[in-house]
């Protein structure tokens, strides 16, 4: 059971410990998974644009088919080959969000690499955000929270889109 609590210089790691003692309990979201068609190109957008650290890579028979990359608080991106994993044959991602603590600096960042992000905008949650696609088609949302964001407040959100 010890190789399943935090390692001990996690800052969450007694709150953590606290949370599944007595009961199990899901603890984080730990990754999202993605497929893509070129590991380079996800590499570039995720690494080089936006700050995420390559963890390690997954190989079969030498080849790499796919890469772990590593954000802040422990929050992973996992990416594989489409060729080398099960094909679902349907969309079950829809997007994935990543918080950051300077929004107009991320977004400027993308810019300078070449990728053409959205406009920052308020969310209905009260959550500064902006959007773009990465090389693989995917939706990534990007939030910088308030104090008064709903992921803070724990505020019902009144939404206008469908």
């Amino acid at each position: 059971m010890d190789a399943f609590w935090p390692r001990p210089d996690s800052r969450f790691a007694s709150a953590r410990r606290r949370a599944i003692i007595g009961s199990m309990s899901t603890l984080a979201l730990a990754h999202a998974c993605i497929k893509t068609a070129s590991l380079q190109q996800t590499e570039q957008f995720y690494c080089d644009a936006l700050g995420l650290k390559k963890h390690f890579e997954f190989t079969r028979a030498g080849k790499v088919i796919g890469l772990y990359l590593k954000g802040s608080n422990e929050s992973f991106v996992e990416v594989f080959l489409t060729d080398e994993v099960d094909n679902t044959n349907r969309r079950c991602l829809n997007h994935f969000c990543l918080e950051t603590d300077d929004l107009k600096a991320l977004r400027q960042r993308l810019i300078d690499r070449g990728f053409q992000p959205g406009d920052i905008k308020m969310g209905a949650d009260q959550t500064w955000q902006f959007w773009i696609n990465d090389p693989n088609g995917l939706s990534v949302e990007f939030q910088e929270y308030t104090g008064k964001s709903a992921q803070r407040t724990g505020a019902n959100v009144e939404v206008d889109w469908k």
